[in-house]
């Protein structure tokens, strides 16, 4: 199903989204990690956040590699996304941190800041861990200063998942190389045809305010610190807000009102930008279809996206880093770990486990074709670089955004506010 009856599968897949916010999180270095038995025989503390469904398909796959490496224990620890980093900040700060545990870019500056992350680069030399046959160039995005300090499990990629029937009822099309211009036009028919806002809240997301400024030669962060001004925050904020107060965007009200159901499920907007993979939600909260529609842009082309990834990092001081390594090494690469985990995490990182894995569901298949389209388009590019204190901002630029989409704060004054916490969290 399309937005309009003439609308190509390729201008938009068929699938469902969320997202989630980053928090934050602090660690100190340590040695420790890790232990042995007389027969040679190690184990490895193995840490992740997510859900039922991720919790079952990672012990399938320590199962499968235990089987593989009988000498290689796992230790398996896990929880929701907020009760992993307060009991990770723990554990590091008392010096005994996961051998292995889920990593997000956010995060790595702020860990190997702290003396947390093993350089698995050096594993690699040594012939434990391989670093090739990584898609679209994904393995970059755990490099910092010249070091390998994450692996990729998974890709993905900013997108805006629409509600189908409404751009259908309206007669908007969203098509790749649609500008912001149009992109708020068809807003706008939606509003004024079928009297609901277009989108859910788009100028609270730091992830796409990144994009925003990619096209315009700018970027959210430099290696150290907010690669925009003040003026620049200012401007995005204002008119964010008056597309609040004339409708176009939905009511932060109701927005809080309709929670924990996101505000387009639950029909008070026909849009809401997110990443691509997380493809539950709509479909599961909502009684409308939803698709993948292509970012806006600012020159018709550029789209600023790049693929974002979770990852597996391991603990500079484990008693066991070829064991680690060796672990890692079969998690993104092993075929049989690709089928198992599917795109849960993201889209596989690796062409092993991406070439091992068929989705056969509506939503695992559109997010497939979506990031294959993105990819053959030509616009991914680098990530942006995420200094240590990035998962602070993030925070922060969602509070402050909601603040301004409620008229509790000026747009000049949340982006002065934004700067000053970004300056502490740098600091940090």
């Amino acid at each position: 199903m399309g937005t309009s009856r003439n609308v190509e599968r390729r201008t938009i897949l068929k699938v469902a989204g969320a997202s989630a916010a980053m928090l934050g999180l602090g660690a100190t270095t340590a040695c420790g990690g890790g232990s042995g038995s007389g027969d040679g025989t190690v184990t490895l503390r193995y840490a992740w956040w997510g859900g039922e469904p991720r919790t079952i398909a990672i012990k399938k796959t320590i199962a499968l590699f235990e089987k593989k490496h009988p000498k290689i224990k796992i230790k398996p620890e896990f929880t929701d996304y907020e009760a992993f980093w307060e009991k990770f900040q723990t554990q590091a700060s008392g010096g005994n941190p996961p051998d292995v545990f889920q990593n997000a870019v956010g995060f790595l500056r702020k860990y190997d800041k702290r003396g947390v992350l093993m350089d698995l680069k050096t594993q690699a030399d040594a012939g434990n861990l391989s670093l090739e046959n990584f898609r679209n160039g994904v393995l970059a995005n755990g490099q910092v200063d010249g070091k390998q300090i994450g692996i990729p499990v998974g890709a993905n990629t900013m997108a805006l998942v629409i509600d189908l029937k409404a751009f259908e009822k309206a007669g908007v099309e969203a098509k790749f190389g649609w500008t912001w211009d149009e992109y708020f036009d068809a807003l706008q028919t939606i509003q004024d045809k079928l009297k609901i806002a277009g989108d859910t809240g788009y100028f609270s997301i730091m992830y796409l305010y990144d994009l925003y400024l990619r096209q315009n030669g700018k970027a959210f962060f430099t290696d150290s610190d907010l690669g925009f001004t003040e003026d620049d925050l200012t401007q995005w904020w204002e008119d964010g807000y008056k597309r609040v107060r004339s409708g176009l965007v939905a009511d932060p009200k109701k927005v809080e009102q309709v929670k924990p159901l996101s505000a387009l499920s639950a029909g008070l907007a026909a849009s809401e930008f997110t990443w691509d993979n997380f493809s539950i939600r709509y479909e599961g909260e909502g009684e409308s279809d939803y698709g993948l529609a292509p970012i806006p842009t600012t020159d018709g082309k550029d789209t600023g996206q790049y693929l974002g990834s979770l990852m597996l990092s391991a603990f500079s001081g484990t008693k066991h880093p070829k064991e680690a390594a060796q672990f890692i090494d079969f998690m993104v690469h092993d075929p049989e770990v690709g089928k198992i985990m599917g795109y849960d995490r993201g889209i596989l990182a690796t062409t092993e486990q991406y070439e091992a894995f068929t989705p056969t569901d509506d939503n695992n298949k559109g997010v497939k074709a979506y990031e294959e389209e993105v990819a053959a388009a030509g616009v991914l590019g680098k990530i942006t670089p995420h200094p240590s204190g990035t998962d602070v901002i993030e925070v922060a630029f969602l509070r402050l955004g909601g603040e301004v989409a409620q008229g509790k704060t000026k747009p000049a004054d949340a982006a002065k506010a934004l700067f000053s916490e970004a300056k502490a969290a740098f600091a940090g």
